[in-house]
Order: structure tokens, then C-alpha cells, then sequence
């Protein structure tokens, strides 16, 4: 753990001199980590904040981004990953389950960066995450993060157009300590998450839920089993504590809108 966090607080440290590029250069390397085990306690926490039931024999399908997160941190906060730590933005995941994973079981991680692209913002790095067992791939995902600074290059591709919302089928009040639990249960600690006045530091005016829990509470109410895949892209931070809409249809699509209509998420499970 101690090493974890001076790896960290040194990336943090570095990222003022980091000059973000689509043409920089990013490390190679493949981390990987085998025998890997759930611990109980903690699944269980991270399936009550996320809304999963409890005690089921299989991981949620969100999960083992949990599991692989730390391999993807300590990449992003390596010296040689050219986009700064801080500011970092999650704008997408995609994710596929091969099959049931069972709760117990043991499992190899490994985590690489695939690249890094031009993005209209800035520039978005692709890391994939891959768990096997038995020597086979039962999952795997790749993320985008976002570093943002002055661009004058434009991608192809246009804006895509924001959807017409679909049929709400609940409202949640989020409780100002989501960040907080969620936090406790992942390990994913940023302060942006945890407090006013932490997230207030990073230009937030309140703590703000982590991207990985709209997408794994929004799961959670859609229902998943055996093989599937999940995608999800975040478009606005959800602002703790508040009230948002659950909207879906019947095609696997699915959404969460905030004040206004605001859509904060948008996603499809299949």
C-alpha cells in the first residue's frame, strides 16, 4: 500500500512538467498479475453501494474493473505516461464477459495502454484490462481517459448528437456520501469524489460520483447474467448529494439524465 501511494503521489507530482500529445510517446509494458481472489467483505460493500444483490455466486459484471484498476493507476502514474494524473477524465468503457464469473474463483489481471489519440478536448488514452481463467480470457475492457489542453488539431468524425431521452423508469436520490462508500469499496479514492471542499479543490462545487458506479448502478437496475457486454460513455459529472432519472428501453439502451434533462450517461448492455 505504501508503495502504491508514493508511486501515485509521484505521478501527481510530475504531471506540471508533462507536455500531453497524441504523438507522445506511452509505456509498453503489459503489467500483469496472477492469483488474484476477491476478497468477500469487500464485494459485498461495493454490491450495496452499486445496488447488485448480495451473496450471489457470480461477480457483478462491473467488477473486475475494481480488480484491475490498480495495474491501470500505476501505468497512468508511471514517469514515462505522458498525460498528467490530475484533471484525468473517464469518458468511456467498454466491457465483455465471455461467462459467469464465479465469486470464488481465481483469476489472472493484466492491464496495457493501447494507445493515445486526438481528441477535440485534448488527448484520450485507451487502457484494456483483461481477466483469464484457466488460461482463457473471461473478460476484458477498455476505458478512455481524457487529459485536456489547448488542441488545434480536430478529429474527423463530427459531434455526435445527444439522443432523445428515454422512458424513465426510476428517480434515485444520491446521498452526499456515495462518493465516499463507493470509494471504500473500489479503492478508487480520488478527492473529487469524497468531499465539498476536496472536490471544491479541483473545480467541482460539490463531490461528484465516480463514473464507474453510475455505470455499475445503472447495470445493476438493467440486470445482466452469462456472457455480455456493456458499454458506456460519461458526458457530465453527477453532483453528490442529488436526484437523478433512470431511463431505458427494451433494446438494452439506457441512460441517467439529471436536472433539466441534463443526460449525465448514456450506455447499452446486450
Amino acid at each position: 500500500m505504501t508503495g502504491e501511494l508514493l508511486r501515485l503521489t509521484g505521478g501527481v507530482l510530475r504531471s506540471p512538467f508533462k507536455r500531453p500529445s497524441p504523438e507522445a510517446d506511452f509505456p509498453r509494458e503489459r503489467l500483469v498479475l496472477p492469483g488474484v481472489r476477491v476478497d468477500q467483505d469487500r464485494l459485498a460493500a461495493y454490491e450495496r453501494v452499486c445496488g447488485f444483490p448480495t451473496g450471489d455466486s457470480a461477480l457483478p459484471v462491473t467488477y473486475p474493473h475494481v480488480l484491475g484498476f490498480p495495474l491501470a493507476m500505476r501505468l497512468m502514474s508511471d514517469g514515462a505516461f505522458p498525460l498528467p494524473l490530475p484533471g484525468l477524465v473517464h469518458t468511456s468503457i467498454e466491457i465483455t464477459r465471455h461467462t459467469s464469473l464465479p465469486a470464488t474463483g481465481e483469476y489472472e489481471l493484466a492491464v496495457h495502454i493501447e494507445g493515445l489519440a486526438p481528441h477535440r478536448r485534448g488527448t484520450e488514452a485507451t487502457v484494456v484490462t483483461a481477466m483469464g481463467a484457466g488460461g482463457e480470457v473471461v473478460w476484458e475492457s477498455r476505458s478512455t481517459y481524457l487529459a485536456r489542453h489547448r488542441t488545434d488539431r480536430r478529429p474527423a468524425e463530427p459531434r455526435e448528437e445527444r439522443p432523445a431521452p428515454l422512458p424513465v423508469v426510476a428517480q434515485w436520490r444520491l446521498a452526499g456520501d456515495v462518493g465516499r462508500r463507493y470509494g471504500a469499496a473500489s479503492g478508487d479514492r480520488n478527492p473529487i469524489h469524497l468531499y465539498p471542499l476536496t472536490a471544491r479543490l479541483f473545480g467541482f462545487p460539490r463531490a461528484v460520483a465516480h463514473g464507474m458506479w453510475t455505470v455499475a448502478r445503472c447495470v445493476a437496475a438493467h440486470g445482466t447474467s452469462g456472457s455480455a457486454k456493456v458499454w458506456a460513455r460519461f458526458l457530465a459529472p453527477v453532483l453528490l448529494p442529488g436526484t437523478v432519472a433512470f431511463g431505458a428501453d427494451g433494446a438494452g439502451r439506457y441512460e441517467l439524465r439529471g436536472e433539466g434533462g441534463r443526460l449525465h450517461l448514456r450506455g447499452e448492455v446486450s
